[in-house]
């Protein structure tokens, strides 16, 4: 008995052996830029400065402003171009923001291009710790009667 070589198996044609397509690199950041963009279009369109209108905020009915209290409204504010009313809701946020969006168009250029942006450590562990540090300062401030014009 002679032994016979298996058949040959068609290749299929590709860049790279376990080479994501641009489209499996930028799905995550398209996903979360599209449902961020589908939230700000709801909010919008439906008013949170109309009591009720999203629910109730477990920390609020409690007469506590965590750090994200009043950021709906603040979203609905920019999407109005109400730069002031948007501070007033949540001047946290309104200052995050430009930080926030320069990190999406970050991700998603560094996924298109196929290389990721990498911020190194020494960098995101004090920027973390401030951020931590100014986010508490603020939850505190806004929650005694000297910073009551930072509450929603």
């Amino acid at each position: 008995m002679t032994a016979t070589a298996p058949p040959p198996v068609a290749e299929t044609p590709s860049t790279e052996e376990g080479a994501a397509t641009r489209w499996q690199r930028v799905r995550g950041p398209a996903l979360v830029i599209g449902g961020l963009g589908v939230a700000t279009l709801a909010l919008r369109l439906r008013d949170p400065h109309q009591h009720g209108s999203w629910g109730i905020c477990p920390s609020a009915a409690m007469g506590i402003y965590c750090p994200g209290c009043g950021g709906l409204r603040a979203v609905n504010d920019l999407t109005h171009g109400d730069l002031a009313g948007a501070a007033s809701s949540n001047l946290a946020f309104v200052v995050a923001l430009p930080f926030i969006l320069v990190g999406l168009a970050l991700w998603a250029l560094g996924r298109w291009r196929g290389r990721p942006y990498r911020v190194p450590m020494s960098v995101i562990t004090p920027t973390a710790y401030v951020s931590l540090a100014l986010l508490t300062i603020f939850t505190v401030l806004r929650n005694l009667p000297v910073g009551s014009w930072l509450a929603p």
